[in-house]
């Protein structure tokens, strides 16, 4: 349904009424009447889909959280970040081994990541690491565009995503770097773009992709990547896993630029989810917490698992 909700959204982009939809064998939507009983999911033309399912209904959560990435449409993109860390802030030991921080639930949150993208976008530090295929291997649906971003062209060609064709896969380095006349990189794609002093200008990365007409954009990691995105004001959400482990010292998950005061600091509007032994924090950064504050009735402490 998620999947069939992403699909329906490019439909339904210029429509001028809410839509409801009831669910149909094999995970499709049905066009049902705004208000009927069997509508599990709604499309109101200026906030993109919500759900009707009641909070009882094992169904909701899940469809919850993927429906801000299944609201993106052609005129309203959306680029979420994702990183899966330990307790006290590290998305790897300092040898790199990070496989894996997260539990299988979290695996699998990338994934279905992937399938509702249209682009996944890694660092050149995560392809070195985990050799990723960075495909929809253990959900349904279409595997992204794989963008692999190496700004001081470290890599060789012999990683995976640069020698099958599960997906099409674009390898992005610094301008300056590019050869004359290539083209490709294995079977990557060369893309050439603008590099600063700290790396890629990361906002001509999303304009290149927006041009190949992706307007879901997954930055996966690592971290030096995420907050690159995050750093240039790029992330439209960001979902940060925190697993019960402790690794003491190890590659950190976000870094951004220190701030003097507490109060310069963004504190954005977010969703908790459980997922497996993890919890997720869903973070819609464009939006501040006190949009979102707790109501005065609501108990200060409340046990959820």
């Amino acid at each position: 349904m998620v999947l069939a909700a992403a699909t329906e959204a490019d439909r339904l982009a210029d429509a001028p009424e809410p839509a409801a939809f009831a669910a149909a064998d094999g995970g499709r939507l049905r066009r049902v009447a705004v208000g009927a009983l069997d509508a599990v999911v709604v499309w109101r033309p200026a906030d993109g889909w919500t759900t009707t399912l009641p909070a009882s209904d094992p169904r909701r959560a899940l469809i919850d959280l993927y429906l801000p990435i299944c609201s993106a449409t052609n005129a309203r993109p959306i680029t979420v970040g994702h990183l899966g860390q330990s307790l006290d802030g590290f998305i790897a030991t300092h040898a790199g081994e990070s496989q894996y921080v997260t539990g299988e639930e979290n695996i699998k949150h990338l994934h279905r990541m992937r399938a509702l993208c249209d682009a996944v976008v890694v660092g050149a530090g995560t392809v070195a690491a985990d050799d990723p295929q960075l495909t929809t291997r253990h959900v349904s649906g279409p595997s992204p565009v794989r963008v692999v971003l190496d700004p001081t062209r470290r890599l060789a060609d012999h990683y995976r995503v640069f020698n099958d064709d599960s997906a099409d896969t674009l390898y992005v380095c610094a301008r300056s770097l590019a050869r004359e006349g290539e083209t490709h990189f294995g079977r990557a794609s060369v893309v050439a773009v603008d590099d600063r002093g700290d790396g890629l200008d990361v906002s001509a990365v999303q304009r290149v992709l927006r041009a190949r007409g992706c307007h879901r954009i997954f930055v996966e990691g690592g971290g030096v990547t995420v907050s690159m995105f995050l750093e240039a004001d790029l992330l439209d959400r960001l979902h940060i896993a925190i697993a019960p482990l402790l690794i003491g010292d190890g590659r950190p998950a976000i870094r951004l630029s220190p701030k003097i005061a507490l109060s310069d600091c963004h504190r954005p509007r977010y969703r908790v989810f459980r997922m497996g032994a993890d919890i997720l924090f869903d973070c819609e950064l464009g939006s501040d917490a006190s949009d979102g504050a707790i109501s005065s009735d609501e108990p200060a402490i409340t046990r959820v698992i």
